[in-house]
């Protein structure tokens, strides 16, 4: 077993399938793009266990609460999880993690979007470690979001030499 996995399975951590894209809809891009060590990794969003999207749905500051969003940005790090695992094959070639954006669907008001993207920050530093899961973040607020999902998230990662 590798050391992340052992990691996640030491933490309670299973990743979900592939996301099931609401309505049969086609994306003409991958999940994650890898070019040499570069991994560049499509914006994901929430999933439930059984791949489907995760709610709640809507607007933070509104129809979904800061601690919910929280859960939310954790679960779209699960969902990237997921499709590095399944491209990569082993999660341990990941050499550290670049560069997050993490994006928040949010009423014109609310501006806690740091706070709800540390949902994210705090689960790859818990699963990599402060040396490779460390990285440089943006969170902003967003008018909307596909599927009105509250929280999308796009990264980068380098891999191992």
């Amino acid at each position: 077993m590798s050391r992340t996995q052992a990691r996640l399975t030491e933490l309670g951590i299973a990743l979900p399938p592939p996301m099931q894209v609401p309505g049969g809809m086609a994306l003409p891009f991958p999940w994650v793009n890898v070019r040499g060590e570069r991994v560049v990794i499509s914006g994901h969003g929430p999933q439930n266990p059984d791949g489907s999207l995760a709610g709640p749905f809507g607007k933070v500051g509104a129809d979904v609460t800061l601690d919910e969003a929280q859960e939310i940005a954790r679960k779209v790090g699960l969902s990237i999880l997921g499709s590095l695992q399944r491209e990569l094959g082993d999660l341990d070639r990941i050499g550290g993690w670049v560069r997050v954006f993490g994006m928040v669907n949010s009423t014109p008001g609310f501006d806690r979007h740091p706070a709800v993207i540390n949902g994210f920050s705090d689960l790859i530093l818990a699963v990599f470690g402060l040396e490779t899961g460390r990285h440089a973040r943006s969170a902003i607020g967003v008018a909307g979001l596909p599927f009105d999902i509250a929280v999308e998230i796009e990264a980068e990662v380098v891999l191992v030499r």
